[in-house]
């Protein structure tokens, strides 16, 4: 028996005083005489990353969340050696190590401390799985607020809460429930009208606490790797959220297509089923751009095959379906059933493709096709034969995009619900336990996927989607909130996780319209079908037990709200296809919470419901039943009401009210909002004009709208078209200036533009610095006037 000694229980230990420390070029290392070694790495002025170690030396430096192809480098570099501490000095930021213990504080060129070590960095030996549990905790300014996080169904200030970070099979999960699908240990700091982020780059389990167990005390841990931090420097909200997601990584432009309306349930089959779907819509005329094929087209779940009882033909169905404006999406999960008949299975039992336990067994785990092995997406290997397992599903039978479900990952008939801790992953090369692979493991399936969808799509753009991931997943695949409840609370739910996961990197994402679990009522339908129209991903899904979900399965009511809302959607596409580019291209998310639109505005510290769609467009759902209006919160600046036109002052909370077939959605004055006309599907018209909705605002704004061939990869060289609107208005005037870049000319042949507000009569009009003989008269009557997009100044006069 061991008693009395440091060995029985060590608890928490400390770095101690720094003894030496040396740079290399963007580097500096902190050594402490009890063998901790903290790594300090400038990437930007505003972006640097703290490694620490407690054995003297570092483990190799790999990381799936960063995006390597993203250059680094900064303006200013300077080290000095005070008596207390060193300090490393760029032009937005100084860090101060001290010396006695190691701890860190951050300040601006000012000053202003932005953040600063309460205990710092400390860690508890793990005797039971060895290595160590990191910990970092944070001093907390009174009135500091915090955002981020990704997937989390609780408030959007996170002020006051605990999180968890472990990717979890939450069927129907409620509010405030923890841990959930994704892993995004990023988070967002506010105080004192400044912005910072800290993005917590390890896979283990991790917590974060936001001044819930002590006060004005942050912190976040892990039980295993490495404490690896990155500390980003706004000081707005924007800065972080942009310098975050270049560090993670952006997507390629989806398909338009996949901007559009989808359906999809668990299970549409057989063929004839699937046909009844897709006739309705286009019966009903409701927009619609992807039908989905659940487990059940697959013989007994097995993953790449096809039920030939339900699907005898899935390639002819699948071109018929294609012919009817439909893309088809199949659903692939990572289990692999154990059968010895079974081609896939073949090949990985073969190649030893599958995980295995710590003492060489294959892991097994029972999910939809019963007993079933899982590929190491880990292994670089299994990646690219996994990625070839695509080539029949998408270049043979013409799927147009894939599906990925359980990839938890999710193991049914066992208390955890995942694979047990103790399964090897190869990790790239760094071989490691569940433990540390557990939440990319999601991740790496959608990478493996991605790529084969995208090698056998060529030349057309992938279109994938996932519902576990882990930070920098946006690189491969969009999302969904998953597992979902038909409740009015989830609509709530729904509205904050998707603003919160645009903030957190991963814009493309949306929840199963209506819930996926139980039955909601057209009300609640209708309802969620007018907030999801605003989400980048835009999909009904439900599990089928409790009913159907189609719009038609309501009153002819909901039918028609359904149809006007996705109309909107179809006439919205320039504009959110526009949103999708200046996210790929500069890191801005697409939906912005409102505190990230005007962050000195306390008042929107603690808005949870009203978001800006892009740039311009301010919407707010209605989440509770039998309303005829609600109060909002409308940021500063002038506001179109969207319905009505009519102009309202910002910076306040106001009554509005709605219809059964409305929701407060607000324009920005002086936006030009780009319209597509109505289509049944994408690329369904050829058109000839592009309508311009134009919102007058005395003075000067500037708008823009991305269009290219609405899929394949010339846009990468150079056949784009982006056009920039400047606006300058006043009393009497309004001049339209308009610049393009790119090669790319659009099938249209002229503008339509919709004058909104304008406080004149328009008595003449100048069309590029010359004298048009347009009726006058008819443009004040009808309030708009056509011209040719080949255009460089519109002047239009008032008497």
């Amino acid at each position: 028996m061991i008693t009395n000694t440091e060995l029985e229980y060590k608890g928490d230990l400390y770095p101690t005083k720094i003894v030496s420390f040396e740079k290399n070029v963007d580097s500096f290392y902190f050594h402490t005489d009890n063998n901790v070694v903290l790594k300090v790495t400038v990437l930007r002025d505003s972006l640097i990353r703290f490694r620490f170690t407690t054995k003297g030396y570092f483990s190799n430096d790999f990381s799936y969340a960063i995006d390597t192809t993203q250059l680094h480098g900064y303006n200013a570099l300077e080290f000095s050696d005070e008596v207390d501490y060193y300090q490393i000095t760029t032009s937005k930021v100084k860090c101060k190590i001290q010396k006695a213990d190691l701890r860190l504080s951050i300040y601006d060129l000012s000053d202003a401390v932005l953040l600063e070590d309460e205990l710092g960095f400390h860690w508890e030996e793990s005797y039971e799985f060895g290595g160590n549990i990191v910990k970092m905790s944070k001093a907390s300014k009174d009135g500091e607020s915090f955002y981020g996080l990704g997937d989390k169904a609780t408030q959007m200030n996170l002020k006051g809460k605990r999180i968890e970070n472990f990717a979890t099979d939450q069927y129907a999960f409620q509010k405030d429930q923890e841990p959930l699908y994704k892993v995004v240990p990023f988070y967002i700091g506010l105080q004192n009208k400044q912005s910072y982020g800290i993005f917590f780059d390890n896979t283990f389990r991790t917590f974060f606490d936001f001044c819930q167990e002590r006060r004005n005390v942050t912190s976040f841990w892990s039980e295993g790797g490495e404490m690896n931090y990155y500390f980003i420097y706004g000081p707005k909200m924007e800065d972080v959220v942009t310098t975050y997601t270049d560090l993670t990584g952006k997507p390629e432009l989806p398909p338009l297509w996949a901007l559009g309306y989808h359906q999809c349930k668990w299970s549409y089959f057989p063929e004839s089923n699937v046909k009844e779907i897709t006739a309705k819509f286009r019966e009903l005329k409701i927009p619609c751009d992807a039908i989905y094929l659940d487990i059940d087209y697959m013989e007994g779940f097995r993953c790449f095959t096809w039920n030939k009882e339900y699907f005898p033909d899935p390639k002819r169905m699948v071109k018929e379906l294609s012919d009817d404006g439909f893309k088809t999406v199949v659903i692939i999960d990572p289990g692999i059933k154990i059968d010895k008949e079974y081609p896939v299975y073949q090949e990985g039992l073969k190649n030893d493709y599958f995980c295995k336990r710590a003492d060489g067994p294959y892991m097994k785990g029972k999910v939809w096709p019963g007993e079933c092995n899982f590929p190491d997406y880990t292994n670089p290997e299994v990646r690219e034969w996994w990625a070839g397992l695509f080539k029949e599903l998408i270049a043979e039978v013409g799927v147009k995009g894939v599906w990925n479900d359980m990839n938890e990952p999710a193991v049914m008939e066992v208390p955890n619900k995942t694979f047990p801790m103790d399964v090897r992953h190869d990790y790239d090369g760094n071989p490691c336990s569940h433990r540390k692979a557990h939440n990319i493991y999601g991740m790496q399936m959608a990478r493996a996927t991605y790529h084969g969808v995208k090698k056998y799509t060529y030349p057309k753009r992938p279109f994938i989607i996932t519902r576990s991931a882990y930070a920098g997943t946006q690189r491969y695949s969009s999302s969904w909130t998953g597992d979902n409840v038909a409740t009015w609370e989830h609509l709530w739910i729904a509205n904050i996780q998707v603003q919160r996961l645009s903030i957190s990197g991963m814009g493309f994402t949306g929840s199963d319209i209506g819930g996926f679990a139980e039955q909601p009522s057209g009300e609640l339908y209708a309802r969620w079908i007018q907030l999801a129209v605003f989400h980048p991903f835009c999909r009904t899904h439900s599990s089928g037990d409790h009913g159907d979900q189609e719009p038609w399965a309501f009153d002819t009511e909901v039918i028609d709200i359904t149809r006007k809302f996705v109309n909107l959607r179809y006439q919205l596409l320039p504009y959110l296809y526009t949103m999708f580019w200046q996210y790929i291209e500069e890191g801005v998310p697409m939906l912005k919470p409102l505190v990230y639109y005007d962050q000195d505005d306390t008042q929107t510290h603690y808005r949870n419901d009203e978001f800006i769609f892009g740039n311009q467009i301010l919407v707010c759902p209605i989440l509770e039943p039998n309303s005829v209006g609600r109060r909002m919160y409308l940021p500063k600046g002038e506001w179109y009401n969207y319905w009505t036109n009519r102009l309202v002052c910002g910076g306040k909370e106001m009554w509005i009210d709605t219809k059964y077939d409305e929701i407060p959605v607000f324009v920005k004055a002086g936006a030009i909002i780009p319209k597509y006309p109505v289509q049944q599907y994408v690329e369904e018209l050829d058109f000839d004009e592009l309508t311009l909705d134009l919102y007058y605002k005395e003075g000067i704004e500037k708008s823009v709208v991305y269009e290219d061939a609405q899929d394949g990869y010339d846009y990468k060289k150079g056949r784009f078209s982006f056009l920039t609107f400047q606006v300058t208005a006043k009393e009497k005037e309004v001049i339209i200036q308009l610049h393009k870049e790119g090669k790319f000319e659009t099938n249209y042949s002229d503008y339509k533009i919709n004058l909104i507000g304008l406080p004149f009569k328009i008595k003449s009009i100048q069309l590029n610095n010359e004298h048009e003989d347009y009726n006058c008269d008819e443009i004040n009557a009808n309030g708009f006037l056509i011209v040719p997009k080949e255009f460089h100044v519109l002047h239009l006069m008032g008497a």
